[in-house]
């Protein structure tokens, strides 16, 4: 498959990778360029900024959750029908696994993809300096595929300069720079930037940094490298299968500003394996759509928005209700703290929720049990048989009184442990995230559960 591509990485989290990207995108849009746009990593939020602009959900590229023809499938998968696909890593180029490798990093998903890179270079305070930084980042890997270089938060007086002096000394392009637009500058809260549909602003911002792209950033020189891009091979065979049933199954998926951490790849897979997916809100909706065979509560903000969640008794007694009478659930994340009997809210005041779990949800200053972890079922449950392993990833600030033990996850590196997931053959709750193509059987058997509890209720 021919598909010109770049991936826009950095040397660390913070050095303005997500707004260079939004306004490159913005601007590739303003062109009449028709973009697919990815992200490296378990990363939700960015993507929904990729989205506001292109119109369409953004993807995930994990090299951790995803094998490497898994990674080129679903590049190529997501940009069958456009014409440049954009990737953006995460944290610092090579920071991988376990804070000493660069397994599972930006870098990884760049020699996965054979994409080539350009370097976002935060240049605030510095000059002749920033020549052995892009130089180490040129040496470290002889296959580094870092092509070139975009200078970030530096004045125009400099950038002739430092433009001339990278350009005489190393073997990259430098593509423009970005000046500081206090205006433009992405907000952040706990869980990293505040998602896009929260800004009021945010359009105005993305049509300013475009505007500003055009002035200081070689558009046509980085659509000129995307061009050099070679072709790409998708080897991969999703091992699904097509049920024999054909009749489709509704699942009702939690979905306002409380619940909006989903993957693009896990819906559509569940919608390929013939799920009717009915979007409903818990903090306005006053009850569970007619009709479910399935619910989805999905990671997000439960603890920021418990007020209003709490205040919505009557669905809060419809999911009780569903859950506890067997519909199959899985509750990722805010999903598993929504449905415990409390969650303190910012104010530190506890606030009722579902009640299917007698206990509280606290929130701790800390990141609890962060990063990626390998997940093995200790007895069957609705996504896992006993013994059958995943990858996920865990990033939250809550904690409960009761974790689950229906499985046991252990870092890839250092070997720690905990035990989480409440877990029966209707559920599947914890505060792990999965992604379904890390192990395509686990979306089957919820679909399947699904269509055993429509069956079962006729």
């Amino acid at each position: 498959m021919e598909l010109p591509r770049i991936l826009l990485t950095a040397p660390g989290s913070a050095d303005g990778k997500t707004t260079v990207t939004c306004g490159i995108l913005q601007a590739l849009v303003n062109r009449g360029q028709t973009v697919s746009s990815f992200k490296c990593g378990p990363d939700y939020v960015d993507p929904m900024f990729h989205s506001k602009i292109i119109g369409t959900k953004a993807g995930n590229l994990d090299p951790f959750m995803m094998t490497e023809p898994v990674i080129r499938h679903l590049l190529c998968k997501n940009s069958s029908r456009h014409g440049v696909a954009v990737i953006e890593g995460v944290m610092g180029y090579y920071d991988g696994l376990g804070g000493n490798t660069a397994k599972a990093s930006t870098y990884s998903v760049a020699k996965a993809t054979q994409t080539p890179v350009v370097l976002i270079v935060n240049g605030k305070g510095m000059s002749t300096s920033i020549v052995p930084l892009i130089q180490g980042f040129l040496q470290y890997k002889k296959d580094s595929a870092i092509k070139g270089v975009i200078l970030n938060r530096i004045s125009p007086m400099m950038y002739p300069r430092l433009k001339t002096l990278i350009e005489t000394q190393l073997p990259v392009t430098v593509y423009g720079y970005l000046p500081f637009m206090e205006a433009c500058v992405l907000e952040s809260r706990s869980l990293g930037l505040i998602p896009a549909n929260e800004l009021p602003e945010i359009e105005t911002q993305l049509r300013r940094l475009a505007k500003q792209m055009e002035k200081t950033i070689d558009i046509d020189g980085l659509l000129a490298l995307a061009g050099t891009a070679r072709p790409i091979t998708d080897t991969y065979t999703l091992p699904v299968y097509t049920p024999a049933e054909k009749e489709p199954v509704n699942i009702g998926i939690a979905k306002d500003a409380a619940f909006c951490f989903y993957y693009r790849d896990n819906l559509e897979l569940l919608t390929a394996l013939g799920a009717n997916l009915i979007p409903f809100s818990p903090m306005h909706d006053p009850f569970l759509p007619k009709d479910l065979h399935g619910l989805l509560l999905g990671g997000g903000y439960a603890g920021l928005f418990a007020n209003a969640l709490s205040q919505n008794q009557t669905m809060r007694q419809s999911i009780y209700r569903a859950v506890t009478h067997g519909l199959p659930c899985v509750a990722e994340g805010s999903g598993f703290s929504y449905l415990h009997r409390t969650i303190t809210n910012t104010h530190g005041e506890p606030k009722a929720m579902a009640g299917v779990f007698p206990e509280e949800i606290q929130t701790a200053e800390h990141l609890q049990n962060f990063g990626y972890f390998a997940l093995t079922a200790n007895r069957d449950a609705l996504l896992l048989k006993q013994g059958e392993s995943l990858p996920v990833h865990e990033f939250h600030y809550q904690y409960s009184g009761n974790d689950g033990n229906a499985c046991l996850a252990v870092k890839p590196t250092g070997g720690q442990a905990h035990t989480c997931i409440h877990g029966s053959g209707t559920l599947w709750a914890g505060f792990p995230h999965l992604h379904f193509y890390a192990y395509p059987a686990a979306a089957q058997r919820l679909v399947q559960a699904c269509r055993n509890h429509a069956k079962n209720r006729k």
